[in-house]
């Protein structure tokens, strides 16, 4: 997995409240970046404070001056991958109606895919944890999705106000089951193929679903 942005953790502070010197924001750095490898072949209940350090060749007290345990250190990791989303929102602002829309669609959908499997691990721990209650977790991958889900949703409203969408479709609803469905192809799209179906078959598909679903466009797109 490459390394992820340092702007955060440049500009995060130690647990003792001291800002973090170049030094320090390279340590953490390192930190972090062995926890989402080793998220990768690890689950969360099984990484142990010992197994980052050595991987970074470093002590446990030292990942203890940034980090009070392994969850803090996924949960900085998963607030840092949400703000990698900000280039597949960026899509959104261009025009889904039209001749272009579909294909605007199916861009963003290929984008938040491969968003998906850039940072797999560290995703699948953050939904697994926010649907097991934690409330941290859930809170992170809420602000991730915001954009995306808000965006969607006055999509649907604007094509219901000129009548291409049903009124009777709540537009925050329809979001929200958008987003759902394009988290769940995301990170399944690899099981998939298992049965013939292919990366571009999934994003296709998902781009017409949801393409017509916020624009009320159907298949002569």
């Amino acid at each position: 997995m490459p390394s992820l942005p340092a702007t955060a953790a440049e500009s995060a502070d130690a647990l003792d409240g001291r800002p973090l010197g170049k030094r320090g924001a390279a340590t953490r750095r390192r930190l972090l970046d062995a926890t989402a490898r080793l998220l990768e072949s690890d689950g969360v209940r099984d990484l142990r404070v010992v197994d980052i350090a050595r991987e970074v060749g470093t002590s446990p007290a030292t990942f203890y001056q940034y980090f009070r345990d392994v969850e803090e250190a996924v949960l900085a990791l998963t607030a840092e991958v949400g703000e990698e989303l900000a280039p597949v929102d960026e899509l959104l602002s261009r025009p889904w109606a039209g001749p272009s829309g579909l294909a605007a669609a199916r861009e963003m959908v290929d984008a938040f895919i491969r968003y998906w499997d850039g940072h797999r691990a560290v995703l699948r721990t953050r939904n697994l944890a926010a649907q097991e209650g934690d409330v941290r977790f859930r809170q992170v991958r809420n602000d991730s999705l915001r954009p995306l889900t808000d965006h969607l949703a006055t999509t649907v409203a604007e094509s219901q106000a000129a009548r291409r969408v049903s009124d009777e479709i709540s537009p925050m609803a329809a979001a929200a089951a958008l987003v759902a469905l394009l988290e769940r192809m995301a990170a399944f799209h690899r099981d998939l193929e298992s049965l013939g179906i292919t990366r571009d078959d999934v994003v296709e598909t998902t781009a017409r679903i949801v393409h017509q679903t916020v624009t009320g466009v159907g298949a002569e797109a």
